[in-house]
């Protein structure tokens, strides 16, 4: 499952809306004469308006479909309105939830606009007819605007989420934790092609770091937390606490990386009490690497290693997948 965000389109503004809408009416009215052009300009405003209403809310997927990941992880994001300071508060996935009901609302009304005033029209003399277009347009225009700030509020959620990394709930995936200056990054890339596959969360300013390996037939994700999983809960907003979390549904093993030697610039007990409370987060396999074993051995681990002297660093790897245990889905054959 890709990125269920990617394909979102632009949501447009109300101001850009009745804009479209009644621009193409006009079109549609200098194509035809007397009553004919009347209710051609009103079917065309209703419809466009309508339309388009409709499809910012089916754009969307359903938040109860998505899996746990995203949508726990779309929740911290749009909820941390991340737009700038002018944008509206978008608040989490429910307030968008209202916001696209409101959407959705707006475009039964200009659908029922259209009916109302279309048998209005019938039979009209030119004059009263130009008179009862008018009105028509004034209450669509008057219900698009009654809904510009809801979707101000989905277009800028749409803009924050379009940005998240694609990283795949289904493919079985390894987080690597740990203090900065511990060696995670050094690991990743050297065990993944992921110097190629990075991709920045919006409500940090730093990145998360996406690769892959193969393992026999079976591709693996490893996943790199900066500004996540690299320093004690308290010490983290809201936002990345929440995303945190939602590396809770997506981690099938946790690698916590230490440093023996001290020389990352963190105390060797705050490293265990980080990996500590992420043993007991993850309901998963979590090893304990202790990394820069050239320099220190001083501490009681599951593994140890050195990326840069590459010394058992496959080791490493092979272990988490082992920790993994991960058995692919075979297809039914029917026997």
């Amino acid at each position: 499952m890709s990125q269920p965000f990617e394909d979102l389109q632009t949501t447009p503004t109300a101001e850009e809306l009745v804009d479209k809408a009644f621009s193409r009416a006009a079109r549609a009215g200098r194509a035809k004469d007397g009553l004919d052009a009347q209710q051609s300009m009103l079917q065309t405003a209703s419809n466009i308006a309508s339309d388009n209403l409709e499809n910012v809310v089916t754009g969307w997927p359903d938040f109860d479909d998505l899996d746990p990941f995203y949508r726990e992880l779309a929740d911290a994001v749009i909820a941390s309105n991340t737009t700038g300071d002018d944008a509206p508060d978008i608040g989490g996935i429910d307030a968008v939830r209202q916001h696209l009901s409101e959407v959705g609302w707006a475009s039964r009304k200009t659908a029922d606009i259209r009916r109302e005033y279309a048998e209005r029209l019938a039979n009209s003399d030119i004059d009263t007819a130009t008179k009862i277009r008018k009105q028509a347009f004034a209450r669509i225009a008057d219900v698009v605007e009654e809904v510009e700030d809801d979707l101000a509020a989905v277009g800028a959620a749409r803009d924050d989420l379009k940005t998240l990394p694609d990283i795949r709930p289904d493919v079985p995936t390894i987080v690597v934790a740990g203090y900065p200056n511990v060696g995670k990054s050094t690991f990743v890339n050297a065990v993944t092609n992921a110097r190629n596959e990075t991709a920045s969360y919006p409500f940090t300013t730093t990145e998360i770091r996406v690769g892959h390996f193969d393992d026999g037939h079976i591709r693996y994700q490893i996943v790199d937390t900066p500004g996540l999983l690299d320093r004690a809960p308290e010490e983290r907003n809201d936002v990345e606490s929440q995303a945190a979390s939602a590396l809770e549904h997506l981690a099938d093993g946790v690698l916590v990386l230490v440093d023996a030697s001290g020389e990352c610039g963190y105390p060797l007990d705050t490293q265990l009490a980080l990996r500590d409370d992420l043993e007991a987060r993850f309901d998963v396999p979590v090893l304990t690497v202790c990394n820069k074993a050239d320099r220190s051995r001083d501490v009681e681990a599951d593994l140890y290693m050195s990326v840069t002297e590459d010394e058992n660093v496959d080791g490493v790897l092979d272990a988490a997948v082992e920790a993994v245990d991960h058995e692919p889905e075979l297809p039914y054959d029917g026997s």
